[in-house]
């Protein structure tokens, strides 16, 4: 990748985003259409960018960002607040979207590890969506909103593991648990660390000047990947913690402050550079599985809406409200396909098909989600007439 196709890239993503923020949708479908615009793959439209080892550092910095952003999120106080929508929503969402999705999988590539790899793209929604269409359509205060950000952030914890199985798995039954367990250490260790020594954390770092406050947090981040790295996890889980770390230092406000526009720029060229890779041409070998996954998604994350909804005290609409939330799907679908492309135990065919399902599987449920949440409580009142409280 040279300057002059960093400049052309840069210049796409912005336009591309300016369009989708006219039209209210995420930036992410945006980015990955540019990709496969300029992308080297079929179809051949112009063909101005090609993967390069920048092109990959640069999409590493973006993941690992998004990543840290979502840890920031997460904390153990905000767990047990949560209560119990957090484990009754969390394990049926877990239960009835990872099944369907495994379902999928087998349909493809039968009993294997793509499969599983398929079933989790379709099994994790996009939190940075999600949060993002529920502060723009001001819901946030709505009673549901409880609900949506508690599966949520169960699907946090979960993908932790997800990652690291995802990114090293599918080989023996005695590696893969290996991997597991070394990842459930990592992550129970790192939540020690967050509800214990968060605060020591945060103090040290508010005595340092805005320079080397700057350079510790980042140095934190690399420096939490690489750990995970060497213990034959993902750098994504690396960074995930690092973030659940730093978010009970108490200085998470002024961190996200001061690297938000960061994020923004590494994870849009992430979604970018993951997309160069997808080859549009293969569609017709996954044009079936995007078609029936969407359908799994809709009739498993909007009936696990009202069902956990109706169990956590919510009438069927606010159910479908929250439903309706969780059908949009980004980053974490985008980041596990990119994973899998780099494990060897999928053979070459099956990372391109990954890839262009995740893709376009992205592009559709990110597009369709949006739209059906701006319009579930219209949906509600039409198919569930009964008396209820929105």
């Amino acid at each position: 990748m040279t300057l002059a196709e960093l400049a052309v890239e840069v210049a796409l993503l912005g336009a591309l985003g300016l369009v989708a923020r006219r039209f209210g949708i995420s930036a992410i479908p945006a980015y990955l259409l540019a990709g496969i615009i300029l992308g080297p793959n079929d179809p051949n439209f112009i063909q101005l960018v090609k993967p390069s080892d920048v092109s990959a550092f640069v999409a590493e910095i973006g993941l690992l960002f998004l990543l840290f952003f979502l840890g920031l999120e997460f904390s153990v106080s905000r767990l047990v607040r949560s209560g119990r929508h957090v484990f009754i929503g969390g394990a049926a969402d877990l239960v009835v979207n990872f099944g369907l999705g495994l379902l999928v999988g087998v349909a493809a590539f039968g009993f294997s590890f793509t499969a599983i790899v398929v079933a989790a793209c379709i099994y994790v929604s996009s939190s940075a969506i999600a949060v993002k269409s529920l502060i723009d359509l001001r819901r946030l205060a709505d009673d549901e909103t409880d609900l949506v950000l508690a599966i949520l952030l169960f699907e946090d914890v979960v993908i932790a593991a997800v990652l690291g199985f995802v990114a090293t798995g599918g080989g023996s039954v005695a590696t893969t648990a290996g991997v597991t367990a070394k990842a459930l250490l990592f992550v129970g260790a790192s939540l020690a660390v967050s509800r214990f020594l968060g605060g020591a954390i945060g103090r040290l770092l508010t005595r340092l000047e805005l320079e080397f406050f700057l350079l510790a947090v980042f140095g934190f981040l690399i420096g939490m990947s690489a750990v995970a790295k060497g213990l034959d996890l993902s750098e994504a889980v690396g960074a995930l913690m690092a973030g659940v770390v730093l978010s009970e230092s108490g200085v998470r406000e002024e961190i996200e402050q001061r690297f938000f526009a960061m994020r923004d720029v590494f994870a849009a060229l992430f979604f970018f550079s993951f997309a160069l890779t997808i080859d549009v041409g293969k569609t017709g070998n996954v044009g079936w599985m995007v078609l029936v996954a969407l359908v799994v998604t809709l009739v498993g994350k909007l009936g696990t809406g009202i069902l956990t909804g109706r169990l956590g005290g919510f009438s069927a609409r606010q159910g479908l409200n929250a439903g309706a939330a969780l059908v949009v799907h980004g980053e974490f679908t985008i980041i596990i396909a990119q994973l899998a492309a780099g494990n060897a135990a999928l053979t070459l065919a099956q990372r391109n098909d990954v890839a262009a399902f995740a893709g376009i599987y992205v592009l559709v449920t990110a597009t369709v989600g949006v739209v059906l949440m701006k319009e579930s409580k219209k949906l509600g009142r039409l198919l569930l007439p009964t008396p209820a409280v929105d």
